[in-house]
């Protein structure tokens, strides 16, 4: 289940503390507002614009359950954070968890020391600018589009053991925002794999393409005309020679979306190299989007895929951070690493599966 928060002020009693369930008719013009102002990237300023389905905020994460509250007065976070527990403990959540930036302390602070959360884990978000050229593939390289079916029984197999793994991964494979799971593996290997015989390649990567532009936008403000001339530079020049592959920089001037890459796994010989090969081909993908001005990856600390997804480190986040709360007892899981309580065990796997929907 998924969460959202939500913020106004007004001139109320500084006593009063409203915390009520969002109300579209009521809120909607001001919760648009709040999010516009939302700083999301390291330099500049990277904002989020209006949800495209309608609803700002409750239709972002596409989830069957959610709940957003809004609260009435400035100063209320740690209010919000309660009232968002209790909703989750009488849905029968027995954890909760936010992410947020490693530089930004007063979300940090708010979590940690008011609220009790722990810090638990640190995923690296992986971001490339989607170029005018072509970007190519490997050669000896086979790139083959994979079932939702298939996709579904590849995943469950490799991310047994991995943390956020969703039970309900069909209904993300199904979805219309998924334009789909591919799989790269060596053209030799390509003729001799029978993807009904249920046995994978020896050598192989996967990962699904998540299209986030349907739901929401960005864009990168206050930056100086100089700064804005050099990316108009760099993209007239790329779309003249694109043989040259200039690193040219997207218009983020304007609102644009991003591709998320999700799933990603690979193993076996040169499986690097496959990675690479299909983060190419989710990029070219989107070089034939209009609007779709990044591609996105989200991955453990200590994943093996984090070496191998092309990226800039201007654009990318070295650390994210994700804190945890423990709401109930919770029992032994059966399924899971085995600890019965998650926040104290170990991660059992270096890898990390991040649900698209809740990016």
């Amino acid at each position: 289940m998924s969460i959202k928060i939500a913020a106004e002020s007004f001139r109320v009693s500084p006593l009063e503390v409203v915390v009520r369930e969002y109300d579209e008719e009521r809120d909607k013009t001001a919760v648009e507002e709040l999010e516009t102002r939302c700083e999301v990237g390291q330099s500049g300023k990277l904002s989020l614009l209006t949800d495209l389905m309608g609803d700002p905020i409750c239709r972002v994460r596409n989830v069957p359950l959610h709940i957003m509250l809004v609260a009435v007065r400035l100063g209320i976070a740690t209010k919000l954070v309660q009232h968002l527990e209790e909703w989750c403990n009488q849905n029968g959540a027995d954890y909760s968890y936010m992410a947020t930036d490693t530089a930004n302390e007063a979300c940090i602070k708010l979590f940690t020391k008011k609220c009790n959360y722990l810090k638990f884990r640190t995923p690296t978000i992986l971001v490339h600018p989607v170029h005018a050229h072509y970007k190519p593939l490997a050669s000896g390289t086979a790139v083959v589009r994979v079932s939702p079916r298939l996709a579904e029984s590849v995943y469950c197999r490799v991310f047994a053991n991995s943390e956020f793994f969703p039970k309900d991964i069909d209904q993300i494979l199904y979805n219309n925002l998924n334009l789909g799971t591919f799989m790269a593996m060596p053209k030799k290997s390509f003729p001799k794999w029978d993807p009904m015989s249920g046995t994978l390649p020896s050598s192989f990567a996967i990962l699904s393409v998540w299209n986030t532009k349907e739901v929401f936008k960005l864009q990168v403000k206050g930056v100086s005309r100089l700064t804005r001339a050099c990316c108009a530079g760099s993209r007239v020049l790329d779309n003249l020679m694109p043989w040259l592959n200039i690193p040219s920089i997207p218009n983020f001037f304007r609102p644009f979306g991003v591709y998320l890459l999700f799933g990603l796994f690979m193993e076996g010989k040169g499986a690097s190299l496959l990675m690479k090969s299909l983060c190419a081909f989710a990029h070219n993908m989107a070089r034939h989007d209009d609007g779709c001005g990044a591609v996105v990856a989200e991955v453990g600390h200590r994943d093996p895929v984090r070496e191998a997804v092309p990226h800039w480190r201007k654009f990318s986040w070295a650390e994210d951070l994700w804190c945890m709360k423990k709401l109930t007892s919770v029992k032994q899981d059966d399924e899971g690493c085995g600890p019965s309580d998650w926040i104290k065990s170990q991660s059992c796997s270096s890898v990390i599966f991040v649900d698209p929907r809740d990016f």
